[in-house]
């Protein structure tokens, strides 16, 4: 567990934690050599003590640190400390797409584009060098205020990827932005990332997701199978060329798809253009569903029908095919019909035959059949007996399954089901009940959610955390759960996802009235973090001038800009002159003192 304060290989010291993930956890760190605020993921969970998977991350990571673009986050180093793999990078402060989208919903067709444009340019360089990213979606793609987007998670998402790592042949990544290769296994390409484009694109105009489904394994057969919603369901006046994008990009066969991100980032610089504006709806090349068509190609010459095929190996075959007479015709029937008439006798014997057959081991087996014992309910023990008293033999391996209904440790239901007939000594497996997994919600608001998460998670709920933005003077603090997706008393069950919001904690407010500042450090303060400072002065001569002694925002309050901030200070009393009486001594000249 890497602690506040802590360094990491000498040189890295951990401020604070700001993102956790199932593959690594995020912190923000200073670099003690270069003077600089860095990001550091270390790597978490099973994925630290898998060899090979460490091996490849640090090779992919090291691979994504030679690109050099401004959408893409830089990678400074990777590396290893007492058995914690880490990766540094640069340090982004703003928000991921999806938080943007959470806030605004949807995007305007021009901002979408403009993301869209960045984003395929930085995969352009990654392709250029035939990196893949194979993970992108909008919790990978940061944008800051300036509207500047950089692309997150190289080296982590092209490791994810390896087959030799997908330990149950599972498919790594977000299942909402899979390419159907993907999803049906096969090794991901260039193409596979404008799919995955395609589908943010989709996602930015109109706000949701084009197919969802109760778990990842429909989602993807939904990937692999159904067309793309039609985006003018949404946004009926989608300029043509914007909508020809996104099919294009979230073709199901990637022959249809751009070749690469810099040829759809350059079909993307001209989409609003207004010659584009109604351009023709685009039809793809490509069967969607098949590539094993084969090409044929008629060519006449007297009398004979010359056809090249062309077969799987691309190699040209002639096939000539000559003409046939009526008299030619009428014989070639009379022969098949003798033939048909042959088949259809043997055929009709040989059903005769398997009939008599099946009839007589029927015959000699009712007798050996037994119908399976009806044991729902029944405790293990008591299913046993009755099942072995059936004549039938129980299977050693038992599964469990949940049930709302059948207690813990009794039978739900046995395979085969009661009531089948099975040849006596059948073997029969008992399904033995977890009882009911289903998981009441409560009311986690001003919890730990670090605390929340991982007891969520231990019963078996997918718990996604979202930042959300907070006022300066909120009663939430850092770590505290604002607000949570499933109300309390709503139930889940083993599979099912929560998020928990907490609140966005970025600079905080010092404590000034320690005696470590000056007027002049908070005015730098307040300048950098766009803070309107209020001074107030109060005269006291106990106390050095310039002495704070209060402020109106609390050590650890949120900054934010455009706030207001007052402070007190102490100056010394200024000294009155009654007398009228030059101070300096000076005598006056020429009536002018």
């Amino acid at each position: 567990m890497i602690m506040k304060g802590q360094k990491i290989s000498d040189r890295y010291q951990v401020i604070k934690s700001i993102g956790e993930g199932g593959m690594a956890n995020v912190y923000l760190a200073y670099d003690t050599i270069l003077d600089r605020n860095v990001a550091v993921k270390v790597l978490r969970g099973d994925l630290a003590t898998d060899e090979k998977f460490v091996r490849r991350f640090q090779r992919e990571a090291l691979a994504a640190s030679s690109l050099s673009n401004p959408n893409i986050v830089e990678v400074y180093d990777v590396g290893e400390d007492n058995g914690e793999y880490y990766i540094v990078m640069e340090y982004i402060e703003g928000k991921h797409l999806k938080q943007l989208l959470k806030k605004r919903g949807k995007l305007t067709v021009p901002e979408a584009v403009d993301i869209v444009l960045q984003i395929t340019d930085g995969l352009s360089v990654a392709h250029d060098s035939y990196i893949i990213h194979r993970d992108i979606k909008p919790q990978n793609i940061m944008i800051l205020e300036n509207g500047l987007v950089k692309i997150t998670d190289f080296g982590i998402a092209m490791a994810m990827n390896s087959t030799q790592l997908t330990q149950t042949n599972s498919v790594m990544g977000s299942v909402h932005y899979l390419p159907p290769e993907q999803a049906s296994g096969k090794g991901a390409t260039p193409q596979s990332d404008i799919y995955s484009i395609g589908i943010l694109f989709y996602e930015l105009l109109t706000g949701k997701l084009p197919f969802k489904g109760e778990n990842a394994v429909e989602i993807a057969l939904k990937h692999l199978k159904e067309s793309l919603p039609n985006i003018r369901d949404e946004i009926p006046n989608i300029p043509q060329s914007v909508e020809n994008i996104i099919i294009k990009a979230t073709a199901k066969n990637p022959k249809n798809r751009y070749s690469d991100a810099r040829e759809m980032h350059e079909d993307l610089k001209t989409c609003l253009d207004p010659s584009r504006k109604d351009e023709e709806k685009i039809k793809l090349k490509y069967p969607e569903l098949s590539d094993d068509t084969k090409v044929l190609k008629p060519i006449k010459d007297e009398g004979k029908k010359h056809t090249e095929v062309k077969t799987d190996n691309n190699k040209k075959e002639e096939v000539i095919a000559k003409k046939i007479t009526s008299e030619e015709v009428g014989e070639e029937l009379k022969k098949q019909n003798k033939t048909l008439l042959w088949l259809a006798s043997i055929f009709t014997g040989l059903v005769i035959l398997v009939t008599l057959v099946f009839a007589i081991i029927m015959l000699f087996n009712t007798t050996a059949n037994k119908i399976v014992p009806d044991v729902k309910g029944k405790t293990i023990s008591e299913a046993i007996k009755i099942l072995q008293d059936a004549g039938f033999t129980v299977a050693t391996e038992q599964s469990s399954v949940p049930s709302k209904e059948i207690e813990v440790g009794n039978v739900v239901r046995t395979s085969p089901y009661a009531g089948t007939k099975k040849k006596q000594g059948a073997e029969v497996k008992l399904y033995i009940s977890t009882g009911d997994e289903t998981i009441v919600i409560e009311d986690y608001t001003g919890q730990n959610y670090l605390e929340v998460k991982g007891s969520l998670e231990a019963r078996g709920l997918i718990v996604y955390v979202e930042e959300q933005t907070v006022s300066s003077d909120s009663k939430y603090k850092e770590n505290q759960i604002m607000s949570q997706s499933i109300k309390a008393g709503e139930s889940l069950t083993k599979g099912e996802s929560i998020t928990l919001y907490i609140p966005e904690i970025g600079v905080t407010y010092p404590n000034f009235t320690d005696g470590s500042y000056v007027v002049s450090d908070v005015e730098e303060f307040c300048k950098e973090h766009n803070v309107k400072l209020e001074v107030v002065r109060t005269e006291n001569e106990g106390y050095l001038d310039g002495t704070i002694y209060r402020q109106s925002r609390n050590e650890g309050d949120p900054v934010t800009a455009g706030a207001s901030f007052k402070i007190w200070i102490y100056v010394s009393p200024v000294e009155e002159n009654p007398d009228g009486e030059n101070p300096d001594n000076n005598e006056c000249t020429d009536g002018l003192c």
